[in-house]
Formats: C-alpha cells, sequence, structure tokens
C-alpha cells in the first residue's frame, strides 16, 4: 500500500500502522472508498465489487468442476456471472500466519491491476472483500498457462511460429509495465514465469499474477530489498545475492521462459538429477555451439 494511502488511513482510523498487518480488523468497503479519494496512480478503469453470495453463485459453491488451478495463495474457478460472462475467480485461502501476506498481495493485486490496460496483461474483472473472505476475478484464458502447454498438457502442438508469437506477446505486455509512461511510475512483475503467461483462444499471451509486483520509487532505477520474493528458477542472480531489485530482474525471468519454448522444459525439474534441475545451469555452457544446441532443442517442436 502506498505511503500516502498508510498515512491516510492510520488518521481515518486512529490505529497504529503495524495493525494494518492484520487483516481482519480494516472494513473493506471503507478501504476502497478512501482508497479511491486519494489514489496513488491514475484509474484505468473500474473494477466491479462483488459479494461472497455472487462468488459461491459463480462457481456452483466452489465446486471442484469448476477448479481450473492451485497457487501458492489459493484456488482458482472457472465462474459464471450473473450477467453471463464467464470468468476466473481465485479464491485466497491462507493459514493464519501467512494471513497478513496474502492480505497484502491481494491488495496490490487490485491496486495494480485497475489501473493498468494493455492486450498483454490480463484484465482484472472485479474483486470481493466480503468479512473475511478475499476473491479476484479475471477474464477467464480458454488456454490455460504457457508451461502446461510445453509440457504437454493441451490439445494444440506448440510448433515454433506459434511460441515465438507467445514470447512477443509476453515481452510487450513487459514492456508496458517497464514503461514510465504507461502509469507515471515503472512497475517490476517480480514472478514472471510461464506459469504467469496465460492465453486466450487465439494463444494470445498475457501476463498474470501481479501480488508481488512492486512500484519502483520514483527517479530510481533499483529498488534494495532484504526478502527476495519470486520462484526458484527465475530469480536474476543479482537480486538473488545483493537484494537489488530492477527492471532486469524481469527480463532475466523473461530470459528464463525463452529457453523453457525453445528447450520444451521446466526452468526447475526436480525429477532430473542433481546437475540438470536447473535449466539455466544445464544449457547455458552450450548455448554459443551450434551442434550441441540441436540437441536441447525441444523434439516435439518442428
Amino acid at each position: 500500500m502506498p505511503f500516502g494511502l498508510v498515512s491516510a488511513w492510520n488518521k481515518r482510523r486512529n490505529c497504529k500502522s503495524e495493525d494494518l498487518t492484520d487483516p481482519w480488523i480494516y472494513k473493506p468497503a471503507e478501504y476502497w472508498k478512501l482508497k479511491d479519494q486519494n489514489p496513488p496512480l491514475k484509474r484505468r478503469h473500474g473494477s466491479s465489487v462483488f459479494t461472497l453470495k455472487e462468488m459461491e453463485e459463480a462457481t456452483n459453491s466452489f465446486n471442484e468442476g469448476n477448479l481450473i488451478g492451485k497457487g501458492g495463495f489459493g484456488r482458482v474457478y472457472k465462474g459464471l456471472l450473473r450477467s453471463g460472462e464467464v470468468v476466473a475467480i481465485k479464491k485466497m485461502e491462507l493459514p493464519p500466519f501467512k494471513a497478513a501476506e496474502g492480505e497484502h498481495e491481494f491488495r496490490v493485486e487490485v491496486d495494480i491491476l485497475s489501473r493498468l490496460d494493455h492486450q498483454n496483461l490480463v484484465s482484472l474483472i472485479g474483486y470481493c472483500a466480503d468479512g473475511k473472505h478475499r476473491f479476484l476475478v479475471y477474464e477467464y484464458m480458454h488456454n490455460g498457462n504457457l508451461q502446461d502447454h510445453l509440457n504437454g498438457i493441451g490439445e494444440v502442438k506448440m510448433e515454433w511460429p506459434l511460441r515465438l508469437r507467445v514470447a512477443i506477446g509476453a515481452a510487450r505486455g513487459l514492456a508496458y509495465l517497464h514503461s514510465s509512461s504507461s502509469v507515471g511510475i515503472p512497475i517490476v512483475h517480480r514472478d514472471f514465469k510461464s506459469t504467469n503467461i496465460l492465453l486466450n483462444t487465439n494463444f494470445e499471451a498475457k501476463i498474470s499474477d501481479f501480488g508481488l509486483a512492486k512500484l519502483m520509487p520514483e527517479g530510481q532505477e533499483t529498488y534494495v530489498t532484504a526478502r527476495v520474493l519470486g520462484t526458484f528458477g527465475y530469480f536474476d542472480p543479482e537480486y538473488t545475492s545483493t537484494g537489488k531489485l530492477t527492471l532486469q530482474s524481469d527480463v532475466y525471468a523473461f530470459g528464463v521462459v525463452l529457453l523453457e519454448l525453445l528447450t520444451g522444459r521446466r526452468a526447475v525439474d526436480l525429477n532430473q538429477g542433481p546437475s540438470d534441475q536447473n535449466l539455466v545451469l544445464q544449457v547455458r555452457h552450450i548455448l554459443n555451439d551450434k551442434k550441441k544446441l540441436r540437441k536441447v532443442i525441444d523434439p516435439e517442436m518442428k
């Protein structure tokens, strides 16, 4: 949450700043009303507010038949809104000791996605903050995520032209986030990976999951943090060793995704031997040797 918003919120509620780490203290409706009165960034388009009852209706009471994915902060269901629109609904599910962390990601994702508008970013339809319940409602992406297709989960065979198209789409989405002209402040995604690249009916790539995204400090190209966040296998080595987060941290992760597109392998595969588990370490020494390079290119691709 931006510092200015925290200050206003503390004055409004006359509470201590550390109280904001308790997700059950604040009143969602009052929070979002205040947030819109003092937005840190220019809002691009509005997001709908849903009730718990609407989320239950849309997913048939979270029927397992509607489950389409699981993540670190909950499950994702296919849903049908009262308007007839098909959506993806992320139900935040966290143990009590991670509740504050999940609440922070929820707020960040709503705050950022409600201000972005690009064809290569997944659109946020709305959210639900009803009591202890938290939901994020996105546009539905019919072809799932990139990693599943690279690992044979999907009916469409990904030949090189399609993989190149996905790479270009993802690159355009990142370029939009990194451009200060888009919302005034460059944004580092911080968790760019193949499972966060979703594909629509036309296999157009869209970046998703902005819970770890970071707005870079104004006028600065580096943000130093003591806590490294993201997914193992996609970490920029400099970020890992020094805690210095930059736009290039996303670019490194994009390079790992390119290797996945070329090889059809996961960034980290624990089913492989110790020396072959990390894709980057496995192939970096052969990238300049055309003869060896052919051996690591995905055999499923002509």
